[in-house]
């Protein structure tokens, strides 16, 4: 229903379900799978919310479980559970296909899968991630731009006063057009936090966009891509240039952190181009980029003169992500 209302009401309930929004099923679930002649192994879970009532379950298994397939598996909530049922194949390795059944009840994702040359038993808990570096605080030397108080470091892109909404919480909420600090730099260290709203009737790109712009000219996508294969256009992505190296998302509503290393692109005296930018990227403490090379700005920058320095930029793409505890130390 949520797609055919009109923009105005799309924003409205969007605003609520980002501060009133609880999903107990929605999450990271771990623990394990065991069939009958007692094998045994870690079973991890990234179930995402899809509207409805609908869930989708990314699991996959084993201790590499980053880099291992995940497979997926539906569910719907009905009477106060969730049923998840589908078949999936796990490999020749592991016995080819299973179906499985599961339920989340009192806090348990619990269920059975039945293959050709075994069955068993799966339980997992709902689990929290908090990313090491969440409420950092800012080292000797460094710019606090935003501690929650106010919005006196920023402008909108056209020079006017920041119009973002302010947060009983101490965050700011994307509306009105992006910002962008009034102080420019070059090479830097920055940390971001930031929280993408629940939206799990929206896809794709209209679910929890935003962006976070260096020197206003090379983004760092902002996106609810949590459980999903991760491309440039995906949260941690930079669009032309590279995917992130694992997605780390954490869900919706839940608070992420960005740790990034910049170099500005270095040139002659005569203005030939030396060296491009640079940026190394860890999203909640993992590295999704190591001194890449970013040879040109994204799209949706401010300008492409790269000789000159440039506003930390975020972007309003029209969904109320929030940020909080952003500060930078110039190298």
């Amino acid at each position: 229903m949520l797609r055919y209302l009109s923009m105005f009401s799309v924003s409205i309930l969007l605003m609520v379900s980002f501060a009133f929004a609880q999903d107990e099923v929605m999450g990271n679930w771990e623990g394990r799978y065991q069939t009958d002649n007692y094998d045994t192994g870690k079973l991890r879970a990234q179930i995402i919310a899809e509207g409805g009532g609908n869930y989708q379950a990314i699991v996959r298994i084993g201790e590499e479980w980053e880099q291992s397939p995940g497979l997926t598996i539906m569910g719907k909530t009905e009477d106060n559970k969730t049923v998840f049922s589908g078949t999936v194949d796990v490999g020749y390795d592991l016995g080819g296909t299973y179906k499985v059944t599961a339920t989340i009840a009192e806090s348990k994702f619990a269920g059975r899968f039945v293959g050709d040359e075994r069955s068993g038993s799966i339980e997992m808990s709902k689990v929290d991630k908090t990313p090491a570096s969440l409420g950092a605080t800012p080292p000797a030397g460094a710019l606090m731009l935003f501690d929650g108080k106010d919005l006196n470091a920023w402008q909108q892109t056209d020079g006017k006063p920041a119009k973002w909404k302010l947060t009983q919480d101490g965050a700011m909420e994307v509306t009105k057009g992006s910002i962008i600090t009034k102080q420019k730099f070059q090479n830097c260290k920055l940390h971001v936090e930031f929280r993408t709203p629940y939206m799990p009737e929206a896809r794709g790109q209209a679910r929890g966009n935003s962006g976070v712009y260096l020197q206003g000219r090379y983004e760092i996508q902002v996106l609810d891509s949590f459980g999903l294969e991760a491309t440039e256009g995906d949260c941690g992505g930079i669009y032309g240039v590279a995917p992130p190296k694992v997605n780390a998302c954490l869900p919706p509503m839940e608070w992420q952190t960005y740790d990034v290393t910049f170099y500005a692109p270095k040139f002659d005296n005569a203005g030939n181009k030396l060296k491009d930018a640079e940026v190394t990227v860890e999203h909640n403490g993992k590295i999704i980029h190591d001194q890449l090379s970013l040879p040109a700005p994204t799209g949706g920058s401010l300008n492409q003169d790269v000789t000159k320095p440039g506003g930390l930029m975020l972007q309003d793409h029209e969904n109320p992500v929030q940020y909080r505890n952003i500060w930078l130390l110039p190298l």
